[in-house]
Order: C-alpha cells, then sequence, then structure tokens
C-alpha cells in the first residue's frame, strides 16, 4: 500500500521547513558585508539576545503554529476523505491576493496597536525588537502570545477567509514565510525579485527597527497600503555606506 502524506499535513509542515531551508541559505553565504543593512559590528553590540536564544525561541511559535494548524485543519476536514478539487489558475490567483490582503490587514492593526499598547508592548512586543538589527532565522523571534496573535491567528484567517484549499495553503504559507525571512534577512542583495515586486522589503522593515521608525512602516509582510492611507509611512533612500554596505535614510518632509 503506497505511504500517501495529505495535504492538511504538507501545509502545516511544509512552511516550517522553508523557514529553516530558506533561513539557512542566508547562513550559509555568510556575513556579505557589502550588503548589509547594518555593520556585523552593530549586529553584535545592539542586539541584547543571542542566536542561541533566537534560535529556540522560534522552535517555540512554530509549536504553536503547528498545533493551531492541526486544529484548524481537524476543525474543517472532511470527513469523506475525499480531497477537495483545486479551482482554476485564475481562481486560486485571486484566492492568493484576498488571503494577502487579509493577512496585511490583520496584521498592521494588531502590530500597530501592540506599540500604541505600552503593556502590551514592554511585555510582548518588545521581545521581537530586541533583535535591532534583523536577521533572517530571526524573523519569527517573538512572544508565544504575539506569533499567536499576529502570525498563526492571521494566517489562518487569510486561509479562511480566502477560502483556497489545503493545498493551494501549501503555497501561500511557504510563499509567506518566504517573504518574511527575506525581510528581516538584514541584506540589500542584487537581483533579489521580491524586491523588485514589493516595497515592503527587508530596508523596509528594516526602518521599523530602528528607534527612528519604530511608530512607522508596520505593514507587514507583502504591501504598503495601510501605512499610507494611515499616515504610518516613512520614507526612506538607501545610501551606500563608505566602509561597505547600505544604509537605510529616512527622508524627512
Amino acid at each position: 500500500m503506497a505511504f500517501t502524506v495529505s495535504d492538511e499535513i504538507l501545509g502545516t509542515f511544509v512552511p516550517i521547513a522553508v523557514y529553516w531551508i530558506y533561513s539557512g541559505i542566508y547562513v550559509v553565504l555568510g556575513d556579505l558585508e557589502n550588503y548589509r543593512l547594518h555593520t556585523k559590528a552593530e549586529e553584535d553590540v545592539k542586539n541584547i539576545v543571542s542566536k542561541w536564544t533566537v534560535f529556540k525561541g522560534v522552535l517555540v511559535q512554530q509549536a504553536f503554529q503547528i498545533a493551531v494548524s492541526l486544529l484548524l485543519f481537524t476543525v474543517i476536514r472532511d470527513d469523506s476523505g475525499i480531497a477537495k478539487p483545486q479551482p482554476s489558475l485564475l481562481v486560486i490567483a485571486v484566492q492568493f491576493l484576498v488571503a494577502m490582503v487579509v493577512l496585511d490587514t490583520w496584521q498592521y492593526f494588531i502590530h500597530r496597536y501592540m506599540h500604541i499598547n505600552k503593556f502590551l508592548y514592554k511585555h510582548i512586543h518588545s521581545k521581537h525588537h530586541t533583535l535591532v538589527v534583523p536577521y533572517a532565522f530571526g524573523a519569527l523571534y517573538n512572544h508565544p502570545l504575539e506569533g499567536l496573535l499576529l502570525d498563526t491567528i492571521g494566517g489562518a484567517l487569510s486561509f479562511l477567509v480566502s477560502g483556497m484549499t489545503p493545498r493551494t495553503g501549501i503555497f501561500f504559507f511557504s510563499f509567506a514565510t518566504i517573504k518574511t525571512v527575506d525581510d528581516h534577512c538584514g541584506l540589500w542583495l542584487p537581483g533579489n525579485l521580491l524586491h523588485v515586486f514589493f516595497s515592503n522589503n527587508s530596508a523596509y522593515h528594516d526602518v521599523h527597527h530602528q528607534l527612528y521608525g519604530s511608530k512607522y512602516n508596520f505593514s507587514q509582510p507583502f504591501f504598503v497600503m495601510w501605512d499610507k492611507i494611515l499616515g504610518t509611512y516613512m520614507a526612506y533612500s538607501l545610501e551606500k555606506r563608505k566602509e561597505g554596505g547600505f544604509e537605510a535614510r529616512p527622508i524627512k518632509d
């Protein structure tokens, strides 16, 4: 008898594998000083948490992610055992777009509120901002409650509202994972297609991680529309540093 793995199981675990594979590529690439948004010295001084602690913290969040995903698929599962047929490519494209907008909307408002509410920022969201200089595998380094509210529940809502199948979800959440990791990679690499198609990118999010930008650029992971609509958009210019690499500098009105 052939061994098969359900789309629900793949949709739960493939994005996690993608997270570590994609962030691992950045680790293998090394420091790449000529493309960094901060120097290695800045990373060592400004980040007040060790990479081992970050690694363990991400694993904790992913454990919550697995639990919620499996629970969701158990609740919505069709007991007939017949897989839901895949719609046309056009419908899938629309579902992708809807899911992106839903996820962005949820994350913008929850993320922004965690900055506005001093208690939530101090006890919950500040954990993510201990990485003043972001790096790839620290993308999901959050307080478990934040990870649950911002990422896991946001992902579940985007899946349910868009009406996508579990098979489509495999690709959507893998793409969202790649985008989130890339936004935190701390590098500005030439030829990065994500920078071509999305203005919400590693430099845009790096501005938010700095003290001067902590009340701006809340949008993640795809578009910048809510920042522009609600006046929290901080424009920046990407300047070359003399010692190598780049710096995202805010543009003052």
